[in-house]
């Protein structure tokens, strides 16, 4: 069957041809969600939002314009309409660094995290979406990139997105938006000034490509191994000067060599856990999954994905995504985090997304 036959179908109330146009647009419309959000479930709400829409407004469709760029358009709205309802989602280096002899400070339990994209499994392909665009794709989930984005205003963020990431055109994104191409271009210089002053000077896609795939191997699979045998002065080596350690969902932070060193020291390397981890990737980036012993089940359960930040032959950032949760702020209760309950939602967006095993054996 056609496209077009298809549509007059889902015109005619045919529910399984209108889930057979969307189909090929569900994993993009996703990642397009994700970019406007910072969100995995917050992009799964306002992409089953946008599905809703598109179902009860196809038969005003009279594709003036391309069918994938009036779900677009439905889909940028339906994210539009969820940022007005949920506070800005940012990455805990927005809060001052800690105080590495404080130990693992107080969650911060609403949430206003950033969560990891799992870009290979959802389909985010390497280069651009159009000749046109300015961004890679893959460029486009990078953690700095997505937080870079949360802060433009909505309606920067939404022209940005469309423009130098989809590679719509100045006249396509106006009537997505509602607005005018003068607008959209006025909307699109702000934008681009606001992320020349917050982005790395080197995307991670570009920092990978200045190294070859032994060195990347070599640097990950050093720092994964000596977190295995709780060496921290190892994995300290393989840091950058100035390297960052998060630790979402808690507030607390860490910021250089020394700091870091002496979080290590005090609780995930005191030799109090014990670690064992796969190298991934997730958001566009070199990651590892790690797991933590549990006498109770004999065996190594998902812990915290850990997403790595490259600065030529260091690593420059760690954005560990903890699965556990708490809501005692106690330190010494957050201190014994891998003793506490798996949060589901972290579970799944930090293993189950990316075909993660539930355990790893002794």
């Amino acid at each position: 069957m056609t496209e077009e036959a298809t549509l007059e179908a889902a015109k005619g109330g045919d529910e399984a041809a209108f889930e057979s146009l969307l189909e090929p647009y569900r994993r993009e419309l996703h990642a397009h969600c994700y970019r406007m959000l910072g969100s995995v479930h917050d992009a799964e709400d306002a992409l089953q939002e946008a599905t809703l829409r598109a179902w009860r407004g196809l038969g005003r469709f009279e594709g003036r314009s391309s069918l994938r760029a009036w779900l677009y358009r439905i889909a940028t709205n339906a994210s539009l309409d969820a940022i007005e309802k949920r506070p800005k989602r940012v990455l805990p280096l927005e809060f001052p660094p800690s105080d590495p002899s404080d130990g693992p400070g107080e969650p911060l339990l609403e949430s206003v995290w950033i969560e990891p994209y799992p870009d290979e499994a959802m389909g985010v392909e390497d280069g651009f979406a159009s000749p046109e665009a300015r961004y890679e794709m893959r460029e486009s989930v990078e953690l700095a990139f997505i937080a870079a984005l949360q802060h433009l205003p909505a309606n920067q963020r939404a022209v940005l997105i469309l423009r130098e990431v989809l590679g719509f055109s100045a006249a396509e994104t106006a009537e997505a938006l509602d607005t005018s191409t003068a607008s959209v271009n006025s909307a699109l210089q702000r934008a681009r000034a606001s992320l020349e002053r917050t982005l790395p000077e080197r995307s991670q896609q570009e920092t990978l490509r200045t190294l070859d795939d032994e060195e990347i191997r070599e640097l990950v699979e050093s720092y994964l191994e000596a977190w295995e045998r709780q060496d921290v002065e190892a994995v300290v080596s393989m840091l950058s000067e100035e390297a960052a350690f998060t630790m979402p969902p808690l507030r607390s932070w860490f910021r250089g060599r020394e700091a870091i060193r002496a979080f290590l020291e005090y609780s995930p390397l005191s030799g109090i856990w014990r670690w064992r981890a796969l190298r991934v990737r997730a958001s566009g980036q070199e990651a590892l999954a790690f797991y933590s012993w549990d006498e109770t089940t004999g065996d190594y359960q998902r812990f915290a994905l850990n997403v790595l930040t490259l600065d030529g032959g260091e690593i420059s950032s760690v954005d560990a995504f903890l699965t556990r949760e708490t809501e005692d702020p106690d330190r010494e209760v957050i201190f014994r985090m891998p003793e506490h309950a798996f949060d589901p939602r972290r579970v799944d967006v930090a293993f189950e997304r990316l075909g993660l095993p539930e355990s790893l054996p002794a």
